[in-house]
This record gives structure tokens, C-alpha cells and sequence, in this order.
């Protein structure tokens, strides 16, 4: 059972993973694409207002990332039948995949490792994200530097 629990994990990591980097890349090309019209339509409203409004789309767009991958973990604890309801099987990917892990609902013996790896998964993949917005946000910093003129 060890060797079905680590095939299924293995396979979940690198569905996510892959989910993420393709966000994550598309999120780049994005902002570089857009990234001028959005400025030049966010003008009249603000320099800081506009950066603001392009980091909380990103926010979002994460939010969204991590909303997918939680809800794919949640259909192979269906999948493989370890819970049985929706509700349960997303609350129960939820809470291990941010790490809270409140421990009313838990998997059986056959599964738990599956979990385990949820739990490793969502840790690196927040992380990630998180790196992420703070480069953005040092490249938004280093971008109001060189228009004020200043050194940050």
C-alpha cells in the first residue's frame, strides 16, 4: 500500500507543480504584456493605486492557484475512496494543505501518507508563491525608485 500511496502522491505533486510553474510563467507573460497598457490605463488614478491594484490581481490569481490545487487533492481523496463526501474532502485538503491540520477529520492508515505529501506540497507551493509576490513587490519598489530618482 506504501507503493500506491507514494505513486498517487507523486503523481499529485506533479500535476500541482506543473499547475503552478504554468500560473506562475503565465502570470509573468502577463504582467510584461499588459504591464504597460494597465500603467497607462491606471494612470489617472495613481502610480501607487495602479501598482496596487496589478499586485492584488496577482493576489488573487494565486489565491485561485492554490484554490485548484486544494480541489484536485480533494477528488483523489474521493478517487481513491478514503472520504466520501465533498464538503469533508475539501475541508479535509484544505486545512493539510495550508498545514493548519486541525485533526477532527483524518485518513485512515492505508492513506495517511498521501496526506503527508498534501501537507509538503501545499507548504512548497505557498512558499513559492509567496516568493513570487515579493519579487514583484521589490521590482514595484525598484520601479518608483528609479522614477522618483531615488536609490530604495
Amino acid at each position: 500500500m506504501l507503493f500506491l500511496n507514494l505513486a498517487v502522491a507523486t503523481v499529485m505533486v506533479a500535476i500541482t507543480f506543473s499547475i503552478h510553474f504554468a500560473g506562475l510563467v503565465g502570470l509573468t507573460a502577463l504582467l510584461r504584456q499588459r504591464g504597460r497598457e494597465f500603467r497607462r490605463r491606471t494612470s489617472k488614478m495613481g502610480d501607487t493605486l495602479g501598482q496596487g491594484l496589478g499586485i492584488l490581481i496577482v493576489v488573487f490569481s494565486l489565491f485561485a492557484l492554490h484554490s485548484l490545487q486544494i480541489w484536485l487533492y480533494a477528488f483523489a481523496y474521493l478517487f481513491v475512496g478514503e472520504l466520501h463526501q465533498m464538503e469533508t474532502a475539501v475541508y479535509f485538503s484544505t486545512s493539510t494543505f495550508t498545514t493548519v491540520g486541525f485533526g477532527d477529520v483524518i485518513l485512515s492508515h492505508k492513506w495517511r501518507m498521501l496526506g503527508v505529501a498534501e501537507s509538503m506540497n501545499g507548504f512548497l507551493l505557498i512558499s513559492w508563491s509567496t516568493a513570487f509576490l515579493v519579487s514583484l513587490t521589490a521590482r514595484v519598489r525598484a520601479f518608483e525608485a528609479k522614477i522618483e530618482g531615488r536609490d530604495d
